[in-house]
């Protein structure tokens, strides 16, 4: 089993910057894909940022040149550097764990709150 703690969430003002990290349990960090989303209140939720196995990057429009995922396999940890934030960023931030072994399966943390505002 997989458990996922995030970490690093808070209040920012307009055009700070929050690193959020993701902490995983277990042995198969390495092997799978990590993610962040992000759900902000009477929205779905949605892909903000991946990256897979191989380091491979992916990112939603709306942050792209703002944000930043890594990972550091010999910690078990993924983060997400957020810069440049605006109010529209505020959210439940999510990490996600996806393990391709058959049969696949998707673990997420708690969350942690993001909130962008004067």
């Amino acid at each position: 089993q997989v458990q996922l703690v995030e970490s690093g969430g808070g209040l920012v003002q307009p055009g700070g910057s929050l690193r959020l990290s993701c902490a995983a349990s277990g042995s198969i960090f390495s092997i799978a894909a990590m993610g962040w989303y992000r759900q902000a209140p009477g929205k779905q939720r949605e892909l903000v940022a991946s990256i897979t196995s191989r380091a491979s990057t992916n990112y939603a429009d709306s942050v792209k040149g703002r944000f930043t995922i890594s990972r550091d396999n010999a910690k078990n940890t993924v983060y997400l550097q957020m810069n440049s934030l605006k109010p529209e960023d505020t959210a439940v931030y999510y990490c996600n764990l996806y393990d391709p072994r058959p049969p696949s399966n998707n673990y997420w943390g708690q969350g942690t709150q993001v909130t962008v505002s004067a």
